[in-house]
């Protein structure tokens, strides 16, 4: 059954793609479990925290309403607002009512947040170079680039939080 209720035939993979969806579905999640790894024990975070700091320490202010926070970090805004409570708690980040909306709310990175991004940074950093980029070549590196980008538009309409 599709979506539409619809009966459709389904279009199995051949061998060529069972074996590339495989290999991609291994790489990615290997990759990231190596870099939450690597985040947890040089850092005390995981990746998805430290995604939180990131998006906060790039806004203006280092502060970003926790609906435009939520949809940039891939998160749902439950999800969030688990993680940013748990931050508030670590002292990394406090929120702030919004004035003109009762029912939204800022996050803000706290000087203290801010300081362990920035310790954070430089081995989550090394990290994503040595375990993705220093084993691609330049034109791999183009190329996944230009696939992320078409999933990424494909994928990015269809979220549900």
């Amino acid at each position: 059954m599709g979506y539409s209720g619809a009966v459709r035939q389904t279009r199995w993979l051949d061998e060529e793609e069972q074996r590339t969806w495989r290999s991609f579905l291994a790489a990615i999640q290997l990759l990231a479990d190596r870099l939450d790894r690597e985040l947890q024990c040089d850092a005390g975070m995981p990746h998805g925290y430290y995604e939180i700091l990131v998006r906060l320490s790039e806004a203006p202010d280092r502060r970003m309403r926790m609906s435009d926070l939520a949809e940039r970090s891939l998160s749902s805004r439950s999800r969030l607002s688990h993680a940013i409570a748990r931050l508030e708690q670590m002292g990394w980040v406090r929120r702030e009512e919004c004035p003109s909306d009762r029912r939204g709310a800022f996050a803000v990175l706290t000087d203290e947040g801010f300081g362990v991004l920035e310790k954070a940074a430089h081995g989550h950093v090394e990290g994503v170079r040595s375990h993705l980029f220093d084993q691609l070549t330049k034109q791999q590196v183009a190329q996944l680039r230009g696939i992320s980008e078409a999933l990424v538009s494909h994928l990015s309409g269809e979220r549900d939080d």
